[in-house]
């Protein structure tokens, strides 16, 4: 059989281009959050400068890698967000996508990274579905999940006595998401839901919701909302007096951000579920006061960032390990899955095979003025929660790759 010359060539092009495919070490990142609106707090321009430092402290530069960062604010709509992943992926060739706040945004993205076998990386958004019904081989979902709330704050605030629930619920993915999880925890736990009031995201006034709430006579309102919305309800709560007729507000999902906003002689006895608080050991502090310093508003991390930072730094490891980026999602979420998951932020953990990443889980309560010694001195740890307590367990995960 003869062969070509230019087939000998051909074929000798296709093996160095293979090669450099092997050891490539360009990488492009696109952290998409909420840069201006009720959750920019939480993650925003804090995302971004945590994707930063992950990449710094990656020590990859100095070792050959070329890493560069990319943001855009999804504004909270599913659209841009959609629009915004399809233009990383098709132009600006990103490898992967962090953060993506709001769950509903989320859940979008997440069908353009599986299209475009991108890497999805969710510290941001909440819903539990994201590693059950809507779980791809694409997506790891770092940080917390509604299922974590529900059996942190939830299952505390029930067990104490609070056996009957009224939720003021954000009407969209995250808001309905927490509110099931919620409910399927009080009810477990002996406890009743009398009822709901469901708002539009980014309300500002929750005067109806809470008379509502009020009117049910519930032993406790669980606030199925996150970023501005709480505190908003929260301060409304107050001015209403709903909390001094005896009812006891739950905040389902409560940022450090939302704590220092809110003051404590507001948000003083508030219990919430973290996966990370900045406060809680040597390696948290030393990362807070690194990213303090590079805040406008010298702002400690919230979970989200930290989430950010650490998924960052656990994707830049999986590509040293991979001895190259090979510009393949789905291979790469894959070998993320074979490497545990181990910072000083989040301490020891794994990737799940539904991509659900699993820690340890905090419940902390909200200092009194006169406990507090400091500016952002505003929490004491009440409990932790085991790793294989704080998530959904994989025999009660409804994502279809477990079945395969």
């Amino acid at each position: 059989m003869k062969i070509s010359v230019s087939m000998l060539a051909l074929t000798a092009a296709l093996g160095l281009a293979g090669a450099a495919r092997a050891d490539d070490k360009n990488v492009k990142l696109g952290v998409l959050t909420d840069m201006a609106g009720l959750y920019a707090d939480a993650g925003g321009k804090g995302s971004v400068v945590a994707a930063q430092m992950a990449v710094e402290d990656s020590g990859l530069a100095a070792k050959g890698w070329k890493i560069d960062i990319v943001s855009a604010d999804h504004q909270n709509k599913p659209d841009v967000g959609v629009n915004i992943s399809r233009q990383w992926a098709d132009q600006d060739k990103v490898d992967g996508i962090f953060d993506v706040l709001t769950s509903s945004v989320a859940l979008a993205v997440g069908g353009v990274a599986k299209d475009k076998n991108l890497v999805y990386m969710n510290s941001g958004a909440a819903a539990s579905d994201l590693t059950n019904s809507a779980c791809s081989p694409n997506l790891v979902h770092w940080t917390y999940d509604t299922y974590m709330l529900a059996n942190g704050t939830g299952k505390a605030v029930t067990k104490a006595g609070g056996d009957s629930w009224f939720f003021v619920t954000a009407d969209y993915a995250f808001g309905q998401a927490l509110e099931r999880d919620t409910t399927a925890v009080v009810v477990a736990n002996g406890g009743k839901v009398l009822g709901d009031a469901r708002h539009p995201l980014s309300s500002s006034d929750f005067s109806s919701y809470l008379l509502q709430a009020q009117a049910s006579k519930a032993k406790v309102i669980g606030l199925a909302n996150a970023g501005a919305d709480t505190t908003n309800s929260i301060k409304q709560a107050s001015e209403f007096g709903v909390t001094a007729g005896g009812q006891k507000l739950a905040a389902l999902l409560l940022f450090a951000s939302d704590v220092h906003a809110l003051g404590l002689k507001v948000a003083q006895g508030l219990q919430f579920t973290v996966s990370f608080y900045w406060d809680a050991n040597d390696g948290t502090r030393a990362f807070a006061k690194r990213f303090s310093d590079r805040m406008a508003n010298k702002q400690m991390p919230t979970m989200v960032q930290a989430g950010v930072y650490a998924s960052v730094n656990h994707y830049l490891k999986t590509l040293a390990a991979m001895g190259g980026n090979p510009h393949d999602g789905a291979k790469v979420v894959a070998r993320m899955k074979e490497i545990p998951t181990e910072d000083t932020l989040f301490g020891k953990g794994s990737i799940e095979p539904n991509g659900r990443v699993v820690h340890p889980a905090y419940l902390y309560q909200v200092k009194t003025p006169a406990e507090s010694k400091g500016d952002w001195d505003i929490a004491k740890l009440v409990a932790t929660i085991p790793a294989d307590e704080a998530f959904t367990p994989l025999a009660q995960s409804t994502c279809a790759m477990l079945k395969k």
